[in-house]
């Protein structure tokens, strides 16, 4: 029996991953705040796939609480996903730091938090997977979220840190970088619809990468191109842009 922990479970796009990871025969740990709303998703996963899905109580922020939370699991995950995600406010950002130290915490201190405990233990077992979500946010700073892309950019050089670490123990780290997702945080935006993906595409995009052993991945697969063609403006343009 093969376990896969996904932090930040209660997400459209977590709850995706689930949907797909189950589907190819794994049960899962679904760690986030207030578990009692994930019955509905249990449910549903036993009752579709036949999988087991155990809800974890955790705060992502709270990182004194992880090593028991950690430890507490048994059997071990063969593999963690990391689905946390909070675009926050920039503009209250800008002027509140608590609003800017909670975006800071919840994108990076907090998935690092967990993942140097699974990376411990799999670098200790030499086996297992751990599967970051970042964000094209974190490929070039911009005015707008300027303080969430730079906690994707930490997380993104983190993964790739790990990846570096982890590669001679046998364990495959992969970083995720979607571009406009529908979800419940993107809500009310107004989204160009050719660049903005459903979680289940997202989702779907993740496990076939995940099976080729990919390193890093971006989903839409355009965003690699739209992304490689803005961070190679030079800073004397790029300054004045608005995008």
């Amino acid at each position: 029996m093969s376990y896969i922990l996904i932090l930040g479970a209660k997400s459209d796009m977590a709850k995706a991953v689930a949907r797909v990871y189950a589907s190819h025969g794994y049960d899962l740990y679904l760690a986030c705040r207030n578990t009692a709303e994930l019955d509905e998703q249990i449910k549903d996963i036993d009752v579709r796939y036949s999988r087991k899905a155990v809800p974890v109580e955790m705060d992502i922020t709270a990182t004194e609480t992880h090593a028991a939370i950690y430890g507490a699991l048994d059997p071990k995950p063969e593999g963690v996903i990391s689905v946390v995600g909070y675009l926050g406010d920039q503009k209250t950002a800008e002027k509140d730091f608590s609003e800017a130290d909670r975006i800071m915490r919840t994108n990076y201190a907090g998935p690092v938090s967990m993942l140097n405990l699974a990376a411990n233990d799999m670098e200790s077992r030499k086996s297992g997977f751990i599967i970051g979500i970042s964000s094209v946010a974190g490929d070039r700073g911009r005015k707008s979220n300027y303080i969430y892309g730079s906690a994707k950019a930490g997380f993104s050089e983190y993964l790739s840190g790990l990846r570096n670490r982890l590669f001679t123990a046998g364990v495959h780290v992969m970083t995720v970088k979607p571009g406009f997702v529908d979800t419940k945080m993107t809500a009310g935006m107004d989204l160009p619809k050719k660049l903005t993906a459903q979680p289940s595409e997202v989702a779907e995009d993740i496990y076939s990468a995940w099976s080729k052993g990919k390193n890093v991945i971006y989903t839409k697969k355009r965003w690699r191109l739209i992304m490689l063609i803005i961070r190679h403006i030079p800073e004397f343009m790029f300054k004045k842009t608005s995008i």
